[in-house]
């Protein structure tokens, strides 16, 4: 069964995830202008680009932080479940996201592909949720 505090968990780590795609794009604009002479000095430059570049760490950070709160609720609720709801909607909030921020959002073809995949994490959290009242939960488990 899975409970509203599992279940607001992966929204947030959603938002986390896919808000922050289209931000991490953004604020890594420009690393192909560093260049060095040999591969070493190539990724220690790109590195020290990236995180003294407050437009790229910040949604970093959250980014990761987004990670910390998926590694614990999974901890918590079933696997088969938490994957595919936690991605599917971290793909949703990119897509909107990246199209709040001006990018090309995909047609006609995106907004199908985001109604089948609410359809599918609807299902999904429907075919979870245990229908049977926690107090007659209570009473079966006594008679049995």
């Amino acid at each position: 069964m899975v409970t509203v505090a599992e279940l607001l968990s992966l929204l947030l780590v959603s938002v986390l995830w896919g808000c922050t795609n289209p931000l991490l794009k953004r604020g890594a604009q420009g690393i192909e202008k560093v260049t060095k002479t040999n591969k070493v000095s190539q990724l220690l430059a790109e590195v020290k680009f990236l995180f003294l570049n407050f437009k790229y760490l910040i949604p970093f950070l959250l980014n990761q932080s987004g990670s910390l709160v998926y590694y614990y609720t999974l901890s918590t609720t079933e696997l088969s479940f938490a994957v595919p709801v936690a991605n599917a909607l971290s793909f949703l909030c990119t897509l909107l996201t990246g199209k709040l921020l001006g990018e090309e959002f995909g047609g006609k073809k995106a907004v199908v592909g985001m109604v089948l995949t609410m359809v599918g994490i609807t299902l999904c959290v429907i075919s979870s949720i245990d229908e049977q009242d926690p107090r007659e939960q209570n009473v079966t488990q006594i008679i049995h």
